[in-house]
């Protein structure tokens, strides 16, 4: 009864306030957080602001492009890195750890340096770029630990039949780690869409996102548009975290 209970208090710690701001985004009320009634005008305002939906789809963009450039990057390199022995391997199997532990404001501050030295003008490429590099460590981190229980003996039952690389890659591994593949993707679909801190130095203003619209609009005060936009990217959330169990699920 008491792990229930401790659990049970974790997890109110963690969904209350998400609670609260829902249940607020329907509030009739723009300034009191007081209960005035029930509302969807804040829902209608939302979609009729055109500034947000345009910084929204920017950021639906750019989540979904690096997401599935980082998934593929990501995928080839927990292969390469499981499968393969080569020279440096520990230490860049080291490297990868040390990018998820870093700081984001040190990887922010570092690929704005390597654009200001190349050149590059701020907007969506160097965004795109920078959502890519802040995300294929961790779809390598997801994918090797499903690799860690994956029986090698598949593969060399495999080329004992004559199966060549691209059909051991395609027939055996890829069918395994799909699941992985799969929480890799939404992991960073996740990360790159709410990342603030690198995204605040790598992009330009020709290119806003929501995170950073977001953010500048709350220093000035939590508008009722904002709590029913919350609403909305958390109702996006846990539809593609019930998806990935589905399709997961399917794999198994």
């Amino acid at each position: 009864m008491s792990k229930k209970l401790y659990a049970s208090f974790i997890y109110a710690f963690l969904y209350i306030p998400i609670l609260i701001l829902i249940v607020y985004s329907f509030n009739d009320s723009k300034y009191s957080v007081e209960w005035k009634g029930f509302t969807l005008e804040w829902y209608s305002k939302l979609f009729e602001n055109e500034s947000l939906i345009e910084a929204a789809l920017h950021t639906l963009h750019i989540a979904f492009i690096s997401a599935s450039a980082a998934t593929i990057i990501g995928t080839l390199g927990a292969i390469s890195l499981y499968r393969f022995d080569f020279f440096g391997k520990k230490f860049l199997n080291s490297l990868v750890y040390i990018l998820i532990m870093s700081p984001e404001i040190v990887m922010g501050i570092s690929l704005l340096m390597l654009f200001i030295f190349l050149s590059v003008p701020l907007g969506f490429w160097t965004l795109f770029i920078a959502h890519i590099t802040f995300c294929v460590p961790f779809v390598i981190v997801t994918i090797m630990a499903r690799m860690n229980g994956f029986d090698m003996n598949i593969i060399e039952a495999g080329k004992d039949l004559g199966a060549n690389e691209w059909i051991i890659f395609k027939s055996i591994i890829l069918p395994n780690i799909m699941p992985a593949i799969i929480a890799g993707f939404l992991l960073a679909f996740t990360l790159s869409l709410d990342d603030v801190i690198i995204s605040f130095f790598v992009t330009g203003p020709d290119y806003e996102i929501l995170p950073l619209k977001i953010y500048s609009m709350v220093r000035l005060g939590v508008k009722p548009e904002i709590n029913a936009l919350s609403a909305i990217l958390f109702a996006v959330t846990l539809f593609m975290v019930l998806l990935s169990q589905i399709l997961t699920k399917e794999k198994k």
